[in-house]
Protein backbone atom coordinates (compact mmCIF):
# COMPACT_ATOMS: atom_id res chain seq x y z
CA UNK A 1 0.00 0.00 0.00
CA UNK A 2 3.03 2.16 0.14
CA UNK A 3 2.66 2.94 -3.49
CA UNK A 4 -0.66 4.76 -2.61
CA UNK A 5 1.86 7.44 -1.16
CA UNK A 6 1.50 10.69 -2.81
CA UNK A 7 -0.63 9.76 -5.70
CA UNK A 8 -3.65 11.94 -4.27
CA UNK A 9 -3.20 15.96 -3.66
CA UNK A 10 -2.50 16.46 0.28
CA UNK A 11 -5.45 19.21 -0.17
CA UNK A 12 -8.11 16.31 -0.97
CA UNK A 13 -6.96 13.90 1.99
CA UNK A 14 -9.31 15.15 4.55
CA UNK A 15 -12.43 15.74 2.50
CA UNK A 16 -11.59 11.95 0.95
CA UNK A 17 -11.12 10.26 4.36
CA UNK A 18 -14.52 12.31 5.23
CA UNK A 19 -16.42 11.01 2.48
CA UNK A 20 -15.01 7.70 3.66
CA UNK A 21 -16.46 7.92 6.93
CA UNK A 22 -20.00 9.24 5.95
CA UNK A 23 -20.22 6.39 3.35
CA UNK A 24 -20.29 4.06 6.44
CA UNK A 25 -22.44 5.88 7.97
CA UNK A 26 -25.08 5.32 5.06
CA UNK A 27 -24.17 2.18 4.18
CA UNK A 28 -25.37 1.03 7.95
CA UNK A 29 -28.70 2.65 7.73
CA UNK A 30 -28.70 1.30 3.81
CA UNK A 31 -31.02 -1.87 2.81
CA UNK A 32 -28.46 -4.92 2.24
CA UNK A 33 -30.87 -7.11 0.55
CA UNK A 34 -33.85 -6.43 -1.73
CA UNK A 35 -35.91 -9.43 -0.93
CA UNK A 36 -36.02 -12.43 1.91
CA UNK A 37 -33.07 -14.88 0.84
CA UNK A 38 -33.46 -18.73 0.02
CA UNK A 39 -32.73 -20.10 3.38
CA UNK A 40 -34.34 -17.25 4.95
CA UNK A 41 -34.08 -13.58 5.78
CA UNK A 42 -30.20 -12.41 6.02
CA UNK A 43 -29.43 -10.94 9.59
CA UNK A 44 -29.74 -7.55 10.99
CA UNK A 45 -32.77 -6.87 9.41
CA UNK A 46 -30.89 -6.23 6.17
CA UNK A 47 -33.91 -5.64 3.70
CA UNK A 48 -35.00 -2.92 6.15
CA UNK A 49 -33.71 0.92 5.71
CA UNK A 50 -32.89 2.76 9.54
CA UNK A 51 -32.33 6.66 8.69
CA UNK A 52 -34.85 7.38 10.63
CA UNK A 53 -33.87 4.94 13.53
CA UNK A 54 -29.83 4.51 13.42
CA UNK A 55 -29.80 3.33 17.02
CA UNK A 56 -31.88 0.43 16.09
CA UNK A 57 -28.78 -0.97 14.15
CA UNK A 58 -27.64 -4.21 15.63
CA UNK A 59 -24.98 -6.73 14.25
CA UNK A 60 -22.17 -5.89 11.16
CA UNK A 61 -24.00 -2.66 10.43
CA UNK A 62 -23.94 -1.43 13.77
CA UNK A 63 -19.97 -2.23 13.80
CA UNK A 64 -19.86 -0.53 10.36
CA UNK A 65 -22.07 2.65 11.77
CA UNK A 66 -19.37 2.81 14.83
CA UNK A 67 -16.36 2.57 12.57
CA UNK A 68 -17.90 5.73 9.84
CA UNK A 69 -18.38 7.80 13.52
CA UNK A 70 -14.82 6.82 14.06
CA UNK A 71 -13.26 7.86 10.72
CA UNK A 72 -15.00 10.86 10.79
CA UNK A 73 -13.68 11.67 14.30
CA UNK A 74 -10.10 10.63 13.66
CA UNK A 75 -10.42 13.00 10.03
CA UNK A 76 -10.94 16.44 12.30
CA UNK A 77 -9.37 15.62 15.56
CA UNK A 78 -5.97 15.31 15.85
CA UNK A 79 -5.06 11.84 16.90
CA UNK A 80 -1.82 10.10 17.20
CA UNK A 81 -1.13 7.79 14.19
CA UNK A 82 -4.02 9.24 12.09
CA UNK A 83 -3.16 7.61 8.94
CA UNK A 84 -3.17 3.63 10.33
CA UNK A 85 -5.69 4.44 12.05
CA UNK A 86 -7.83 5.71 8.60
CA UNK A 87 -6.57 2.60 7.32
CA UNK A 88 -7.29 0.21 9.72
CA UNK A 89 -11.24 1.43 10.29
CA UNK A 90 -11.13 1.55 6.07
CA UNK A 91 -9.85 -2.50 5.57
CA UNK A 92 -12.38 -3.55 8.92
CA UNK A 93 -15.31 -1.92 7.41
CA UNK A 94 -14.19 -3.07 4.14
CA UNK A 95 -14.28 -6.63 4.71
CA UNK A 96 -17.68 -6.06 6.58
CA UNK A 97 -19.10 -4.72 3.21
CA UNK A 98 -17.38 -7.27 1.50
CA UNK A 99 -18.51 -10.52 2.98
CA UNK A 100 -22.32 -8.94 2.77
CA UNK A 101 -22.05 -8.47 -0.76
CA UNK A 102 -20.71 -12.06 -1.47
CA UNK A 103 -22.79 -13.97 0.68
CA UNK A 104 -26.24 -12.25 -0.11
CA UNK A 105 -25.63 -12.30 -3.42
CA UNK A 106 -24.67 -16.28 -3.33
CA UNK A 107 -27.57 -17.31 -1.55
CA UNK A 108 -30.02 -14.69 -2.98
CA UNK A 109 -29.16 -16.49 -6.32
CA UNK A 110 -27.55 -13.42 -7.84
CA UNK A 111 -26.25 -9.28 -8.08
CA UNK A 112 -30.02 -8.06 -7.87
CA UNK A 113 -30.00 -9.11 -4.14
CA UNK A 114 -27.44 -6.30 -3.86
CA UNK A 115 -28.30 -4.00 -6.02
CA UNK A 116 -32.17 -3.39 -7.49
CA UNK A 117 -34.66 -5.63 -7.62
CA UNK A 118 -38.28 -4.01 -9.18
CA UNK A 119 -38.73 -1.27 -7.34
CA UNK A 120 -36.80 -2.23 -4.34
CA UNK A 121 -32.83 -0.95 -4.24
CA UNK A 122 -30.50 -2.50 -1.58
CA UNK A 123 -26.95 -0.59 -1.97
CA UNK A 124 -25.74 -0.77 1.09
CA UNK A 125 -23.00 -3.31 0.96
CA UNK A 126 -21.48 -1.16 -2.30
CA UNK A 127 -21.43 1.97 -0.36
CA UNK A 128 -19.63 0.58 2.31
CA UNK A 129 -17.12 -1.28 -0.36
CA UNK A 130 -16.89 2.30 -1.91
CA UNK A 131 -16.61 3.56 1.81
CA UNK A 132 -13.71 1.36 2.71
CA UNK A 133 -11.63 1.83 -0.46
CA UNK A 134 -11.89 5.75 0.14
CA UNK A 135 -10.37 5.39 3.49
CA UNK A 136 -7.66 3.32 2.71
CA UNK A 137 -6.59 5.29 -0.01
CA UNK A 138 -6.65 8.24 2.43
CA UNK A 139 -5.05 7.03 4.92
CA UNK A 140 -2.42 5.38 2.70
CA UNK A 141 -1.55 8.73 0.21
CA UNK A 142 0.19 11.07 2.42
CA UNK A 143 2.64 8.57 3.85
CA UNK A 144 2.19 5.82 6.71
CA UNK A 145 4.35 7.33 9.63
CA UNK A 146 5.62 5.34 12.56
CA UNK A 147 3.76 4.16 15.26
CA UNK A 148 3.13 6.35 17.93
CA UNK A 149 5.07 6.01 21.29
CA UNK A 150 3.73 6.54 24.36
CA UNK A 151 5.12 7.23 27.90
CA UNK A 152 4.57 4.90 30.74
CA UNK A 153 4.19 7.76 33.19
CA UNK A 154 0.74 7.71 32.38
CA UNK A 155 -0.86 11.43 32.80
CA UNK A 156 2.91 12.59 34.14
CA UNK A 157 2.03 10.78 37.06
CA UNK A 158 5.27 9.60 39.18
CA UNK A 159 5.63 7.05 42.10
CA UNK A 160 2.24 5.51 43.79
CA UNK A 161 -0.14 7.39 41.40
CA UNK A 162 1.39 6.18 38.18
CA UNK A 163 1.49 2.79 39.74
CA UNK A 164 -2.74 2.69 40.56
CA UNK A 165 -2.82 4.47 37.13
CA UNK A 166 -1.39 1.47 35.84
CA UNK A 167 -3.05 -1.06 36.96
CA UNK A 168 -6.53 0.60 36.21
CA UNK A 169 -5.43 0.89 32.71
CA UNK A 170 -4.31 -3.47 32.79
CA UNK A 171 -7.54 -3.76 34.45
CA UNK A 172 -9.87 -2.11 31.85
CA UNK A 173 -7.37 -3.23 28.95
CA UNK A 174 -7.66 -6.64 29.82
CA UNK A 175 -11.70 -6.79 31.02
CA UNK A 176 -11.78 -5.10 26.87
CA UNK A 177 -10.14 -8.84 25.94
CA UNK A 178 -12.26 -10.77 27.70
CA UNK A 179 -15.17 -9.05 26.24
CA UNK A 180 -13.82 -9.42 22.76
CA UNK A 181 -12.99 -13.13 23.67
CA UNK A 182 -16.72 -13.50 24.32
CA UNK A 183 -18.09 -11.68 21.58
CA UNK A 184 -15.36 -13.98 19.24
CA UNK A 185 -16.60 -17.09 20.31
CA UNK A 186 -20.08 -16.31 20.29
CA UNK A 187 -20.69 -14.36 16.94
CA UNK A 188 -22.52 -15.62 14.54
CA UNK A 189 -23.53 -18.34 16.91
CA UNK A 190 -23.09 -22.27 16.78
CA UNK A 191 -24.73 -22.63 13.34
CA UNK A 192 -26.70 -25.29 11.76
CA UNK A 193 -29.92 -25.61 10.03
CA UNK A 194 -31.56 -23.06 12.59
CA UNK A 195 -28.56 -20.24 11.46
CA UNK A 196 -27.16 -21.14 8.36
CA UNK A 197 -25.69 -17.61 8.01
CA UNK A 198 -23.28 -18.30 10.79
CA UNK A 199 -20.22 -18.60 8.67
CA UNK A 200 -20.08 -15.13 7.26
CA UNK A 201 -21.47 -12.84 10.43
CA UNK A 202 -18.67 -14.22 12.25
CA UNK A 203 -16.53 -13.12 9.04
CA UNK A 204 -17.86 -9.79 9.14
CA UNK A 205 -17.19 -9.48 13.11
CA UNK A 206 -13.45 -10.84 12.40
CA UNK A 207 -13.80 -7.98 10.35
CA UNK A 208 -14.77 -5.76 13.14
CA UNK A 209 -12.20 -6.98 15.52
CA UNK A 210 -9.55 -6.48 12.89
CA UNK A 211 -10.59 -2.76 11.85
CA UNK A 212 -10.50 -2.34 16.04
CA UNK A 213 -7.52 -4.06 16.88
CA UNK A 214 -5.33 -2.49 14.09
CA UNK A 215 -6.58 0.99 14.40
CA UNK A 216 -5.66 0.58 18.23
CA UNK A 217 -2.46 -0.95 17.32
CA UNK A 218 -2.31 2.72 15.06
CA UNK A 219 -2.69 4.58 17.52
CA UNK A 220 0.30 3.02 19.75
CA UNK A 221 -2.37 1.49 22.56
CA UNK A 222 -1.77 -2.25 21.91
CA UNK A 223 2.26 -0.95 22.40
CA UNK A 224 1.68 0.92 25.56
CA UNK A 225 -0.39 -1.83 26.58
CA UNK A 226 2.03 -4.28 26.00
CA UNK A 227 4.83 -2.36 27.62
CA UNK A 228 2.97 -1.71 30.83
CA UNK A 229 2.47 -5.41 31.30
CA UNK A 230 5.71 -6.32 30.76
CA UNK A 231 6.82 -3.66 33.54
CA UNK A 232 4.12 -5.22 35.99
CA UNK A 233 4.27 -8.60 34.76
CA UNK A 234 2.58 -10.71 37.65
CA UNK A 235 -0.10 -8.53 38.25
CA UNK A 236 -1.00 -8.65 34.42
CA UNK A 237 -0.61 -12.21 35.10
CA UNK A 238 -2.77 -11.91 38.31
CA UNK A 239 -5.88 -10.21 35.95
CA UNK A 240 -5.43 -12.47 33.21
CA UNK A 241 -6.07 -15.53 35.66
CA UNK A 242 -9.27 -13.45 36.75
CA UNK A 243 -10.46 -12.67 33.50
CA UNK A 244 -9.73 -15.82 32.08
CA UNK A 245 -12.05 -17.59 34.77
CA UNK A 246 -14.35 -14.98 33.86
CA UNK A 247 -15.24 -16.36 30.90
CA UNK A 248 -17.82 -18.70 31.66
CA UNK A 249 -19.70 -15.58 33.34
CA UNK A 250 -19.88 -14.07 30.32
CA UNK A 251 -21.99 -15.01 27.10
CA UNK A 252 -19.79 -17.80 25.74
CA UNK A 253 -21.21 -19.09 29.58
CA UNK A 254 -22.63 -22.46 28.00
CA UNK A 255 -21.99 -25.66 27.92
CA UNK A 256 -20.53 -25.78 24.12
CA UNK A 257 -18.41 -22.84 24.25
CA UNK A 258 -17.10 -24.50 27.83
CA UNK A 259 -16.17 -27.83 26.05
CA UNK A 260 -14.52 -26.31 23.01
CA UNK A 261 -12.45 -23.77 25.49
CA UNK A 262 -11.38 -26.57 27.34
CA UNK A 263 -10.21 -28.31 24.26
CA UNK A 264 -8.37 -24.94 22.81
CA UNK A 265 -6.72 -24.75 26.47
CA UNK A 266 -5.40 -28.60 26.09
CA UNK A 267 -3.72 -27.95 22.08
CA UNK A 268 -2.30 -24.65 24.02
CA UNK A 269 -0.65 -26.87 26.75
CA UNK A 270 0.43 -29.02 23.81
CA UNK A 271 2.21 -25.59 21.77
CA UNK A 272 3.73 -24.49 24.40
CA UNK A 273 5.35 -28.06 24.72
CA UNK A 274 6.37 -27.97 21.04
CA UNK A 275 7.35 -24.26 21.39
CA UNK A 276 10.51 -25.43 23.70
CA UNK A 277 11.13 -27.81 21.00
CA UNK A 278 10.87 -26.25 17.74
CA UNK A 279 10.80 -22.02 19.15
CA UNK A 280 13.37 -22.77 21.97
CA UNK A 281 15.72 -25.43 20.50
CA UNK A 282 14.79 -25.11 17.21
CA UNK A 283 14.23 -28.83 16.51
CA UNK A 284 11.65 -29.83 13.92
CA UNK A 285 9.34 -32.23 15.09
CA UNK A 286 6.81 -33.49 12.98
CA UNK A 287 5.45 -36.11 15.36
CA UNK A 288 4.19 -34.14 18.24
CA UNK A 289 1.11 -35.22 18.58
CA UNK A 290 2.25 -38.62 19.29
CA UNK A 291 3.14 -37.75 22.95
CA UNK A 292 -0.71 -36.62 23.12
CA UNK A 293 -1.62 -39.69 22.47
CA UNK A 294 0.44 -41.58 24.84
CA UNK A 295 -0.72 -39.33 27.92
CA UNK A 296 -4.10 -39.77 26.76
CA UNK A 297 -4.20 -43.60 26.35
CA UNK A 298 -1.58 -44.26 29.60
CA UNK A 299 -4.42 -42.19 31.23
CA UNK A 300 -7.10 -44.11 29.96
CA UNK A 301 -5.89 -47.37 30.83
CA UNK A 302 -5.64 -45.92 34.36
CA UNK A 303 -8.99 -44.83 34.78
CA UNK A 304 -10.75 -47.75 35.12
CA UNK A 305 -12.89 -47.93 31.98
CA UNK A 306 -14.32 -50.89 30.89
CA UNK A 307 -12.43 -51.20 27.51
CA UNK A 308 -8.94 -50.61 28.78
CA UNK A 309 -6.55 -52.97 28.03
CA UNK A 310 -5.01 -52.97 31.80
CA UNK A 311 -8.02 -52.30 34.08
CA UNK A 312 -6.33 -50.25 36.72
CA UNK A 313 -7.89 -47.35 38.96
CA UNK A 314 -5.77 -44.56 40.22
CA UNK A 315 -6.66 -41.29 41.24
CA UNK A 316 -6.30 -38.73 38.79
CA UNK A 317 -3.48 -37.00 39.92
CA UNK A 318 -1.83 -39.74 39.72
CA UNK A 319 -2.59 -40.97 36.21
CA UNK A 320 -1.99 -37.50 34.87
CA UNK A 321 1.74 -37.74 36.54
CA UNK A 322 2.43 -41.64 35.38
CA UNK A 323 1.30 -40.36 31.79
CA UNK A 324 3.21 -37.33 31.59
CA UNK A 325 6.39 -39.13 32.88
CA UNK A 326 5.13 -42.20 30.47
CA UNK A 327 5.15 -39.66 27.81
CA UNK A 328 8.50 -38.04 28.89
CA UNK A 329 10.44 -41.22 28.49
CA UNK A 330 9.38 -41.49 25.05
CA UNK A 331 10.86 -38.06 24.17
CA UNK A 332 13.74 -39.07 25.39
CA UNK A 333 13.90 -42.12 23.36
CA UNK A 334 13.16 -39.63 20.44
CA UNK A 335 15.20 -37.24 20.99
CA UNK A 336 18.33 -39.99 20.79
CA UNK A 337 18.72 -39.60 17.51
CA UNK A 338 19.23 -35.73 17.46
CA UNK A 339 22.84 -36.74 18.22
CA UNK A 340 23.12 -37.46 15.23
CA UNK A 341 20.45 -35.81 12.65
CA UNK A 342 19.22 -32.51 12.35
CA UNK A 343 17.45 -30.71 9.83
CA UNK A 344 15.14 -32.42 7.40
CA UNK A 345 16.62 -35.80 8.43
CA UNK A 346 15.62 -35.19 12.06
CA UNK A 347 12.07 -33.94 10.62
CA UNK A 348 12.09 -37.42 8.98
CA UNK A 349 12.82 -39.20 11.75
CA UNK A 350 10.26 -37.65 13.92
CA UNK A 351 7.66 -37.96 10.78
CA UNK A 352 8.30 -41.81 11.02
CA UNK A 353 7.22 -41.88 14.95
CA UNK A 354 4.34 -40.50 14.73
CA UNK A 355 3.41 -42.46 12.26
CA UNK A 356 4.39 -45.47 13.93
CA UNK A 357 2.64 -44.61 16.71
CA UNK A 358 -0.35 -43.75 15.15
CA UNK A 359 -0.50 -46.99 13.10
CA UNK A 360 0.46 -49.10 16.22
CA UNK A 361 -2.84 -47.30 18.17
CA UNK A 362 -5.02 -47.73 15.38
CA UNK A 363 -3.84 -51.75 15.28
CA UNK A 364 -4.35 -51.90 19.01
CA UNK A 365 -0.57 -53.45 19.05
CA UNK A 366 0.65 -54.13 22.94
CA UNK A 367 -3.39 -54.39 23.34
CA UNK A 368 -3.37 -50.98 25.31
CA UNK A 369 -5.37 -48.74 22.51
CA UNK A 370 -8.23 -51.23 21.69
CA UNK A 371 -7.47 -50.49 18.10
CA UNK A 372 -10.21 -48.90 16.03
CA UNK A 373 -12.69 -49.27 18.63
CA UNK A 374 -11.09 -46.72 20.81
CA UNK A 375 -11.93 -46.45 24.56
CA UNK A 376 -14.95 -45.24 25.16
CA UNK A 377 -16.30 -44.67 28.73
CA UNK A 378 -13.30 -42.80 30.38
CA UNK A 379 -14.34 -41.59 34.09
CA UNK A 380 -14.75 -37.73 34.26
CA UNK A 381 -12.16 -36.19 37.14
CA UNK A 382 -13.84 -35.67 40.46
CA UNK A 383 -13.59 -33.08 42.78
CA UNK A 384 -14.73 -33.63 46.78
CA UNK A 385 -17.52 -35.91 44.48
CA UNK A 386 -18.56 -33.41 41.81
CA UNK A 387 -17.98 -35.04 38.22
CA UNK A 388 -16.23 -32.05 36.41
CA UNK A 389 -18.59 -32.75 33.00
CA UNK A 390 -21.70 -31.98 35.49
CA UNK A 391 -23.39 -28.14 35.53
CA UNK A 392 -22.32 -26.56 39.33
CA UNK A 393 -23.41 -23.39 41.00
CA UNK A 394 -20.63 -20.61 42.07
CA UNK A 395 -21.52 -17.79 44.15
CA UNK A 396 -25.51 -18.56 43.41
CA UNK A 397 -24.69 -18.66 39.40
CA UNK A 398 -25.55 -21.41 37.59
CA UNK A 399 -22.69 -22.88 35.39
CA UNK A 400 -22.79 -25.43 32.11
CA UNK A 401 -21.42 -28.84 32.57
CA UNK A 402 -17.60 -29.10 31.62
CA UNK A 403 -17.11 -25.66 33.02
CA UNK A 404 -14.71 -27.20 35.99
CA UNK A 405 -12.62 -29.02 33.18
CA UNK A 406 -12.37 -25.40 31.50
CA UNK A 407 -11.15 -24.31 35.00
CA UNK A 408 -8.63 -27.16 35.23
CA UNK A 409 -6.89 -26.22 32.27
CA UNK A 410 -7.17 -22.67 32.44
CA UNK A 411 -4.93 -23.50 35.88
CA UNK A 412 -2.56 -26.27 34.11
CA UNK A 413 -1.74 -23.56 31.32
CA UNK A 414 -1.24 -20.80 33.81
CA UNK A 415 1.20 -22.92 35.60
CA UNK A 416 2.87 -24.08 32.31
CA UNK A 417 3.49 -20.61 30.95
CA UNK A 418 5.26 -20.13 34.04
CA UNK A 419 7.59 -23.02 33.66
CA UNK A 420 8.08 -21.87 30.14
CA UNK A 421 9.15 -18.33 31.52
CA UNK A 422 11.53 -19.61 33.83
CA UNK A 423 13.15 -21.99 31.45
CA UNK A 424 13.65 -19.47 28.67
CA UNK A 425 15.17 -17.16 31.20
CA UNK A 426 17.56 -19.79 32.79
CA UNK A 427 20.69 -21.22 31.36
CA UNK A 428 19.15 -24.22 29.79
CA UNK A 429 16.77 -21.93 28.31
CA UNK A 430 19.68 -20.04 26.95
CA UNK A 431 21.44 -23.15 25.67
CA UNK A 432 18.44 -24.38 23.59
CA UNK A 433 18.22 -20.59 21.69
CA UNK A 434 22.19 -21.24 20.93
CA UNK A 435 21.48 -24.17 19.33
CA UNK A 436 18.57 -22.96 17.68
CA UNK A 437 20.75 -20.51 16.45
CA UNK A 438 24.05 -22.29 15.57
CA UNK A 439 24.59 -25.22 16.97
CA UNK A 440 28.00 -25.52 15.84
CA UNK A 441 29.34 -22.18 17.56
CA UNK A 442 27.02 -23.75 20.36
CA UNK A 443 28.92 -26.72 21.12
CA UNK A 444 32.35 -24.87 20.21
CA UNK A 445 31.54 -22.36 23.41
CA UNK A 446 30.80 -25.30 25.52
CA UNK A 447 27.55 -26.51 25.65
CA UNK A 448 26.65 -29.92 25.88
CA UNK A 449 24.52 -29.88 22.80
CA UNK A 450 23.56 -33.35 22.85
CA UNK A 451 22.15 -33.49 26.17
CA UNK A 452 20.43 -30.37 26.05
CA UNK A 453 18.39 -31.17 22.52
CA UNK A 454 17.12 -34.75 24.25
CA UNK A 455 15.97 -32.31 27.26
CA UNK A 456 14.24 -30.43 24.95
CA UNK A 457 12.36 -33.47 23.85
CA UNK A 458 12.11 -34.57 27.25
CA UNK A 459 10.60 -31.62 29.15
CA UNK A 460 8.28 -31.26 25.31
CA UNK A 461 7.01 -34.88 25.76
CA UNK A 462 6.12 -34.41 29.40
CA UNK A 463 4.03 -31.25 28.97
CA UNK A 464 2.17 -33.19 26.44
CA UNK A 465 1.79 -36.02 28.06
CA UNK A 466 -0.17 -34.34 30.99
CA UNK A 467 -2.50 -32.76 28.53
CA UNK A 468 -3.33 -36.32 26.81
CA UNK A 469 -4.18 -37.24 30.16
CA UNK A 470 -6.91 -33.75 30.63
CA UNK A 471 -7.77 -34.62 26.93
CA UNK A 472 -8.80 -38.18 27.50
CA UNK A 473 -10.67 -37.72 30.63
CA UNK A 474 -12.64 -34.10 29.04
CA UNK A 475 -13.70 -36.10 26.12
CA UNK A 476 -14.57 -39.20 27.73
CA UNK A 477 -12.75 -41.19 24.80
CA UNK A 478 -9.06 -42.48 23.61
CA UNK A 479 -9.39 -42.67 19.83
CA UNK A 480 -6.21 -43.26 17.77
CA UNK A 481 -7.81 -40.58 15.26
CA UNK A 482 -7.77 -37.87 17.36
CA UNK A 483 -3.60 -38.15 16.80
CA UNK A 484 -3.22 -38.10 13.43
CA UNK A 485 0.07 -36.30 11.25
CA UNK A 486 -2.45 -33.29 10.64
CA UNK A 487 -2.89 -32.85 14.08
CA UNK A 488 0.96 -32.37 14.23
CA UNK A 489 1.07 -30.23 11.12
CA UNK A 490 -1.85 -27.71 12.93
CA UNK A 491 0.43 -27.55 16.37
CA UNK A 492 3.75 -26.59 14.45
CA UNK A 493 1.74 -23.65 12.48
CA UNK A 494 0.08 -22.75 16.15
CA UNK A 495 4.01 -22.13 17.12
CA UNK A 496 4.62 -20.69 13.77
CA UNK A 497 1.91 -18.28 13.37
CA UNK A 498 1.40 -17.30 17.20
CA UNK A 499 5.54 -16.45 17.42
CA UNK A 500 8.44 -19.09 17.94
CA UNK A 501 10.01 -19.04 21.70
CA UNK A 502 7.41 -16.75 23.17
CA UNK A 503 4.48 -17.87 25.38
CA UNK A 504 1.50 -15.85 24.88
CA UNK A 505 2.03 -16.61 20.82
CA UNK A 506 1.43 -20.54 21.26
CA UNK A 507 -1.49 -19.96 23.12
CA UNK A 508 -2.88 -17.14 20.63
CA UNK A 509 -2.01 -19.93 17.68
CA UNK A 510 -3.45 -22.42 19.39
CA UNK A 511 -6.77 -21.01 19.89
CA UNK A 512 -6.84 -19.28 16.68
CA UNK A 513 -6.37 -22.48 14.65
CA UNK A 514 -9.28 -24.03 16.39
CA UNK A 515 -11.50 -21.45 17.01
CA UNK A 516 -11.59 -20.82 13.12
CA UNK A 517 -12.23 -24.52 11.49
CA UNK A 518 -14.94 -24.38 14.77
CA UNK A 519 -16.68 -21.56 13.63
CA UNK A 520 -15.69 -22.08 9.84
CA UNK A 521 -18.07 -25.03 9.62
CA UNK A 522 -21.02 -23.17 8.02
CA UNK A 523 -18.52 -23.35 4.61
CA UNK A 524 -18.35 -27.10 4.41
CA UNK A 525 -16.12 -27.52 1.65
CA UNK A 526 -14.33 -24.43 1.24
CA UNK A 527 -13.89 -23.83 5.23
CA UNK A 528 -10.25 -25.15 4.45
CA UNK A 529 -9.76 -23.13 1.52
CA UNK A 530 -10.56 -20.34 3.45
CA UNK A 531 -8.87 -21.15 7.12
CA UNK A 532 -5.51 -21.86 4.32
CA UNK A 533 -5.86 -18.64 2.45
CA UNK A 534 -6.24 -16.94 6.15
CA UNK A 535 -2.63 -18.39 7.22
CA UNK A 536 -0.99 -17.91 3.91
CA UNK A 537 -1.61 -14.14 4.12
CA UNK A 538 -0.57 -14.09 7.69
CA UNK A 539 2.44 -15.36 6.96
CA UNK A 540 2.95 -13.32 4.30
CA UNK A 541 2.13 -9.95 5.93
CA UNK A 542 3.44 -11.10 9.58
CA UNK A 543 6.44 -13.88 8.60
CA UNK A 544 7.66 -13.14 12.49
CA UNK A 545 4.12 -14.30 14.02
CA UNK A 546 1.09 -12.67 15.52
CA UNK A 547 3.47 -12.33 19.11
CA UNK A 548 7.05 -12.54 18.14
CA UNK A 549 9.86 -12.47 20.06
CA UNK A 550 12.79 -9.92 20.35
CA UNK A 551 14.79 -12.79 17.83
CA UNK A 552 12.52 -13.01 15.10
CA UNK A 553 10.83 -9.56 15.57
CA UNK A 554 14.59 -8.44 14.24
CA UNK A 555 15.10 -11.15 11.92
CA UNK A 556 11.92 -11.44 9.63
CA UNK A 557 10.55 -7.97 10.07
CA UNK A 558 13.39 -5.80 11.16
CA UNK A 559 11.94 -4.37 14.67
CA UNK A 560 13.59 -3.78 17.97
CA UNK A 561 11.42 -5.26 20.98
CA UNK A 562 9.62 -2.39 21.05
CA UNK A 563 8.28 -2.64 17.14
CA UNK A 564 10.26 0.27 15.80
CA UNK A 565 12.20 0.14 12.87
CA UNK A 566 15.71 -0.88 12.82
CA UNK A 567 17.03 1.53 10.40
CA UNK A 568 14.86 4.27 12.05
CA UNK A 569 16.75 3.10 15.01
CA UNK A 570 20.34 2.76 13.74
CA UNK A 571 19.55 6.41 11.85
CA UNK A 572 19.15 8.57 14.90
CA UNK A 573 21.93 6.38 16.67
CA UNK A 574 24.13 8.08 13.78
CA UNK A 575 22.77 11.69 13.81
CA UNK A 576 23.15 12.01 17.68
CA UNK A 577 26.41 10.40 17.54
CA UNK A 578 27.55 13.35 14.90
CA UNK A 579 25.66 15.61 17.18
CA UNK A 580 27.74 15.25 20.00
CA UNK A 581 30.80 14.55 18.23
CA UNK A 582 30.21 17.89 15.78
CA UNK A 583 28.78 19.84 19.57
CA UNK A 584 32.48 20.35 21.43
CA UNK A 585 34.44 20.71 18.37
CA UNK A 586 32.02 23.94 17.28
CA UNK A 587 32.11 25.07 20.80
CA UNK A 588 36.23 25.18 20.22
CA UNK A 589 35.99 26.88 17.20
CA UNK A 590 33.65 29.69 18.17
CA UNK A 591 35.98 30.70 21.50
CA UNK A 592 38.93 30.44 18.81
Amino acid sequence: MSRLSGIVPAALVRPMTALGGILFLVAAMLPWATFLLNDGAYPEKSTLQFFDAPFELTGFRWHLLLFGIAALVVTFVPVPGKARVLRALGWGGLVIALTGAVFIAAKGGGFGAITAAGDIVAFGSFVGIIGGVLLIVGGTATGVTEIPDWSTKLFGLSGTANRLATYAVLVVAFAGVLYLVSLTLTAGGIGGVAFPYAGPIFLAFLGFAGGLLGALHGMGVTRLISRLSEQHRAFSVLVLLVCAFALPFTEAGNAYWMRVAATIGVYAVTAIGLNIVVGLAGLLDLGYVAFLGIGAFVAANLSGAAASGLGWELPFPVAALIAACVAGVFGAIVGSPTLRVRGDYLAIVTLAFGEIFYRSALNDVGGLTNGSNSIPGIPPVELFGTPFNEAIDLFGVALPSGVLYYFLIVLVVGLIMAVFANLKNSRIGRAWIAIREDEDAARAMGIKTGKAKILAFLVGATVAGLAGAIFAHNLGTASAESFRFLESVTLLAAVILGGMGTIPGAVLGASLLFVLPEKLREFDDYRLLVFGLALVFIMRFRPQGLVPDRHRRAELAGETAEGRRIETEEEQAVLEHEREHTGPSTGKEDRA
